[in-house]
């Protein structure tokens, strides 16, 4: 049976064309729903010109970092995860597809169509379950597959994957190696220590994804095996959006540390992107040294091959063969919901760790 990996992101325009971010932008605001327009066009015209307000800034930002490295990253995973597949004797093609920018999952979709492709496997490249991304991309995955009249190829969902074994060790090493690079030490009681995560909206949590527990218990796991007394937690919110968000906002938090450094830890990204190298490198480093902070963020591990590892033990428990079905303990996703996606969180009933918008501060559990 010829299989075909399909890796999923979010996808950012490479280039500074206003056109192409203000496409972007009101693809993202269409199917986030926001304006709440029954009307498909009266939806897509309000989109439509929340995007040409938002486009100015997103330029701007796009102009400060020399353009969203993101999109090419992504394809030189999945490329390498084709890589590690192959080593491990499985025969398969890859493929890099992106929510709202080119190439789509639509396109791919049809790309492995083409190329006989018998069985899909639907790979969101995101470690925590959300709604807008994980469930979003394997809605859209499985939309596209079913518009493919006369083609019924066997699918495989793979969902939220935090709880692979080697995610804690995995980033735990990397940050150890940065602290270690610029000499920092993570224990001294003049270092905060700050995981700064994609915020998402309340709305999804209050219909029950699970994203926000997720993330406290992956931000729990990596500090304790950090040794750290204390960390904290803040959420990078699109306020731009009239809707209620994830809290500690990011900013807010950095205005309250009583610390003479912070080193900065984005955790819920497996690429650098605008959320990154501009609100992080320059707005957020702005507030820091505002308030007196030396300021240090720790790179995303995009091309470390530890993460490409991780990545094929997931389709490997997903075919059920292979090293990785060994390691890897897949079920259910909860988020998913009607759906047939397996994650490494599935069939757990109740996280034991506070949700991140009821505590800004906390000491890790255990």
């Amino acid at each position: 049976m010829t299989t075909g990996i399909i890796a999923i992101n979010f996808g950012e325009p490479p280039d500074l064309d206003r056109e192409q971010v203000v496409k972007f932008l009101e693809r993202i605001f269409v199917a986030s729903g926001l304006g709440s327009h029954a009307d498909p066009e009266k939806l897509r015209a309000h989109a439509r010109g929340l995007a040409e307000s938002r486009a100015p800034g997103l330029l701007e930002e796009y102009a400060e970092i020399g353009g969203s490295p993101l999109n090419q990253q992504a394809d030189d995973q999945a490329r390498r995860l084709g890589e590690e597949l192959a080593a491990r004797g499985h025969d398969v093609e890859t493929y890099s597809a992106f929510q709202f920018t080119p190439p789509f999952v639509e396109e791919v979709v049809g790309r492995a169509r083409s190329d006989g492709i018998e069985r899909v496997v639907g790979l969101p490249v995101y470690p925590m379950c959300g709604h807008s991304t994980t469930v979003a991309a394997l809605r859209q995955l499985r939309d596209a597959i079913d518009a493919e009249d006369g083609w019924d190829p066997g699918v495989l969902e793979l969902s939220g994957w935090h709880r692979h074994p080697d995610f804690y060790a995995f980033h735990v090493d990397h940050i150890r190696h940065f602290a270690a690079t610029e000499g920092i030490d993570l224990l001294a009681p003049d270092t905060a220590f700050l995981f700064s995560i994609h915020g998402t909206p309340i709305k999804y949590l209050e219909q029950g994804n699970r994203y926000d527990r997720y993330v406290e218990e992956a931000c729990d796991g990596i500090a304790r095996r950090l040794g750290l007394e204390t960390y904290h937690l803040g959420y990078q919110n699109h306020t731009n959006r009239p809707i209620e968000w994830t809290q500690p906002d990011v900013e807010d938090v950095v205005k309250g540390l009583d610390a003479t450094r912070v080193v900065t830890m984005p955790l819920a990204f497996m690429h650098e992107q605008s959320e990154t190298l501009a609100e992080l490198d320059h707005e957020l480093r702005q507030r820091a040294e505002q308030e007196g902070l030396t300021f240090h963020r720790i790179p995303v591990p995009h091309d470390d091959p530890r993460f490409v590892s991780i990545l094929a033990d997931l389709v490997e428990a997903g075919f059920g063969q292979g090293v990785g079905a060994s390691r890897v303990q897949l079920r259910r996703c909860l988020c998913r919901r009607g759906g047939t996606a397996l994650c490494t969180s599935g069939l757990r009933l109740e996280s034991t760790v506070v949700p991140a918008r009821e505590a800004k501060l906390r000491a890790p559990s255990g």
